[in-house]
């Protein structure tokens, strides 16, 4: 009986907080997602309006307006072509008794941009950079008796702004954190491991203790590090007098036979900071930490636990087409997986920092992480509005609050992240020294400059000799914070930035498509550490890695289709990507399989002999897994493989085995003439088949197939399952060519977030229940409610057979 009290309590106590549902995690954050109203547009009086202001809709966090659209060609390439604007808003909510004496915050884990924080009129401060976390102290303005209002106004109407789609509103989590007077900070815990081996780890840790009650207080700090079973590894407590403000508390400990982190092995052990005063516990953190060694070396390339190893990176955006920058956790879960399957084990974060959430799925995943800062420093690049070099830019940016804000965000953006064992560098920039855009020098006038805008020097803009030290200044916000890892920049204009200093003020220099100076500059620059910070799909671009021991890295543009950076209108994407908006897989993706992965694979794909292939950086093989021509053609069959042999058959005839080793630019190749029927090619390593693939030839569009990721959830807990919807023919293969609209309709506790093809082009209404396929799939966001119940989803095209997928929430 006395439990049941308890529990009534408990969720009477919740009750009186709406959105805090959920349970406080370990560091004592709670969500604050739920049921917030927004307004689209400016309101009268700002913060006295907001009681009279109509218009304001029910939504939850995270949210992004621009993705709402609609498509238009008023708005810029830039950020896909989708509106910006200004936005509202609010949430009330009620204190609890239990709040008094302790000190109350309000955590953003990201807003696009220029976001001013109220609570109960009052200004808590501004924050222009929408891409860093911040929070609020709430206490001082706080009601414990009676309502409170939290507001937040949003502005974008600088829309073409960005380089690529950015989303705008609260489209990241927002936590409230409630804390006694002497407490530890989010972001106050910092965790290193500056000796390691495999016998004996060297483990660091840095607790700042803060003290709000105006007199000294005498604490115990304990620290403790637990391995996955649950045991403890080692364990220190000290206590220590602690002045009014921030004060830090040191340990050093050592670990034995310590289990290491990499991409492989994620091993992770769990860090417990534990703070108490008078026998009681007065705050508790924590975070899960790695043991891990990383260094680079001017004539060996990288190395993870004394290790030598080859980072096979992507660059990413934050965007995933039909959700915006609103992205549940779960999307990326299933983007990961698929990139780490294609060889991945290293991410490019750009050219910004990302949602909290996603360097978690880093450390458990296994990939190395660079975190990137800026596009731009005190001066804006083009944005393009009418296309990529296409009329007048736009120069609106970052760069108008970079003076006063950009030690602040980069200090933040390390010490938010700073104890993920996945990040091994620091990015304080990408293509800021891009020549002409803005930075311009005297040596553009000669030597070959890949990326350039303008034809060589152009005196009417910025000297270049004012990249050094904004460069030295960022360097130092980094190590200010963080040590541990290298700091380095991604440069487009090698060329200039040599000319004056600019890379020797880093730990290590990213190349950005400029694979044919490594040579020279390594020759050139003997202590230089270089490696290629954004490259090309092109097949030379990785030889230029693999084939130099000083070369440690390649980070293609990139892993991901996304939103912006697009051309001439209708293209409203960029489609650049290894995978497309829906996650599917291009030919591109299983070429790079065969360069990266370890796991034997074979695929095959087809196109008509032209005699033509684009050789841009860029491009993309054509291979598409379609068998469907015209009787007479003559079809070229490309393989991709990383096996040593590969056989062709087509209809059961063998049309001929071919080596690796002496295929041109590793792709074995047949010309076939065009037959209908199944085509299989199968690979062999040491004469034993280990991979097999085909594509047989298509009937007409007769039915829908869908493939859910996951149909059952639990309660109280939004769940999301993500349909791959196919159109098939009546024996079930895959129609490549259908274009046939689906409509979606669900009954039972869910919805749809929304529905995504992959099309680069498509200007259908994001928000709506159809979208057509392309090349004969879809991809559908279902997102649960908590509910408990059965939730069936159908899907349906014209005349095909439709097709239902059940989802239980249990």
């Amino acid at each position: 009986m006395k439990n049941k009290n308890y529990l009534f309590l408990l969720f009477a106590f919740l009750a009186l907080v709406p959105g805090l549902v959920k349970a406080q995690d370990m560091n004592g954050k709670t969500l604050f997602n739920s049921a917030w109203s927004f307004h689209k547009g400016n309101i009268n009086n700002e913060i006295s309006g907001l009681t009279t202001e109509t218009g304001w809709q029910t939504v939850n966090l995270p949210h992004d307006w621009s993705i709402e659209g609609p498509f238009s060609d008023e708005w810029a390439s830039a950020t896909g072509y989708l509106p910006g604007g200004i936005g509202w808003y609010k949430k009330s909510f009620s204190a609890n008794n239990a709040w008094r004496g302790k000190q109350v915050f309000i955590y953003f884990d990201g807003v696009y941009k220029n976001s001013e924080v109220w609570l109960n009129g009052h200004s808590l401060g501004k924050r222009p950079n929408g891409f860093i976390a911040f929070q609020y102290e709430l206490t001082p303005y706080l009601n414990l008796t009676g309502k409170n209002t939290i507001a937040v106004k949003v502005d974008h109407s600088e829309f073409a702004d960005s380089r690529w789609y950015t989303g705008s509103g609260i489209y990241r989590n927002v936590y409230l954190i409630v804390k006694n007077s002497v407490h530890i900070g989010l972001w106050d815990v910092a965790f290193a491991t500056p000796e390691v081996s495999v016998k004996n780890a060297t483990a660091k840790v840095i607790i700042d203790v803060t003290n709000s009650t105006g007199t000294t207080a005498l604490v115990s700090v304990n620290v403790s590090l637990l391995d996955r079973s649950g045991k403890v590894v080692c364990n220190a407590q000290k206590q220590t007098q602690i002045a009014p403000g921030k004060q830090p508390v040191e340990f050093e400990q050592q670990i034995l036979s310590p289990q290491l982190w990499d991409p492989e092995s994620t091993n992770l052990y769990k860090l417990k900071v534990v703070l108490s005063s008078k026998g009681k516990k007065i705050d508790e953190i924590t975070q899960p930490v790695g043991i891990r060694s990383i260094r680079f070396d001017k004539d060996k390339g990288f190395f993870l636990n004394g290790k030598s190893t080859k980072l096979k990176g992507v660059c990413i955006h934050d965007d995933a087409g039909a959700l915006g920058v609103a992205v549940p956790e779960e999307v990326w879960v299933r983007r990961l997986k698929i990139l780490k399957d294609a060889g991945v084990n290293s991410l490019r974060l750009s050219h910004n920092p990302h949602a909290d959430y996603l360097y978690d799925l880093c450390d458990k995943m296994g990939f190395l992480v660079m975190d990137e800062a800026f596009d731009e420093w005190e001066i804006g690049k083009n944005k393009w509005v009418a296309g990529w070099n296409v009329g007048t830019p736009s120069k609106n940016g970052y760069h108008e609050y970079f003076k006063e804000w950009a030690d602040r965000d980069v200090h933040d953006m390390v010490l938010r992240s700073r104890n993920h064992p996945s990040i091994i560098m620091w990015s304080i920039g990408n293509e800021i020294d891009y020549p002409n855009d803005p930075y311009t020098h005297e040596v553009l006038n000669t030597g070959r400059n890949p990326q350039i805008y303008g034809k060589g020097y152009l005196p009417d803009h910025p000297a270049a000799s004012g990249l050094t030290p904004i460069a030295k200044r960022l360097v130092k916000a980094v190590k200010d914070i963080d040590t541990t890892r290298p700091v380095t920049a991604a440069l487009a204009g090698v060329v200039m930035s040599n000319e004056v200093g600019y890379p020797e003020v880093l730990d290590i220099v990213g190349y950005n498509y400029q694979e044919y100076r490594y040579p020279e500059d390594h020759k050139k620059y003997p202590n230089r550490i270089i490696y290629g910070s954004e490259n090309g799909h092109q097949l030379q671009a990785w030889n230029a890695v693999d084939s130099n021991e000083y070369i440690s890295a390649q980070y293609l543009w990139t892993g991901i289709d996304y939103l912006g950076e697009a051309g001439k209108w209708p293209q409203r994407s960029n489609g650049a990507g290894l995978i497309d908006l829906a996650g599917f897989k291009k030919p591109e993706y299983f070429f790079r399989q065969s360069l990266w992965a370890a796991k034997p694979m074979v695929y095959i794909g087809a196109r008509a002999v032209t005699g033509a292939e684009d050789r841009g950086i860029w491009s993309h093989r054509t291979a598409e897994p379609v068998w469907n021509w015209k009787p007479g053609d003559k079809i070229k069959v490309d393989c991709f493989t990383n096996c040593q042999e590969a056989e062709l058959f087509l209809n059961g005839k063998s049309l001929g085995r071919q080596k690796l080793s002496v295929a041109r630019n590793r792709t074995p190749s047949w010309q076939v003439d065009y037959e209908p029927g199944e085509l299989v090619v199968k690979a062999y390593n040491n004469g034993t088949e280990v991979s097999m693939n085909s594509i047989k030839t298509a009937g007409e569009a007769n039915q829908l197939k869908v493939v859910a990721d996951n149909t059952t959830f639990g309660i109280k807990t939004k769940g999301l399952s993500q349909v791959e919807v196919y159109v098939t023919d009546k024996d079930g293969n895959p129609v490549f060519n259908a274009d046939d609209e689906v409509t979606v309709n669900i009954t039972g506790p869910a919805k749809l977030l929304g529905l995504e093809s992959g099309s680069t082009t498509s200007h259908e209404n994001y928000q709506a229940n159809r979208r057509k396929t392309l090349h004969g799939h879809l991809l559908a966001y279902i997102q649960t409610n908590g509910t408990p119940g059965k939730v069936n989803v159908q899907f349906s095209a014209g005349k095909l057979k439709p097709s239902t997928v059940t989802l239980i929430v249990k």
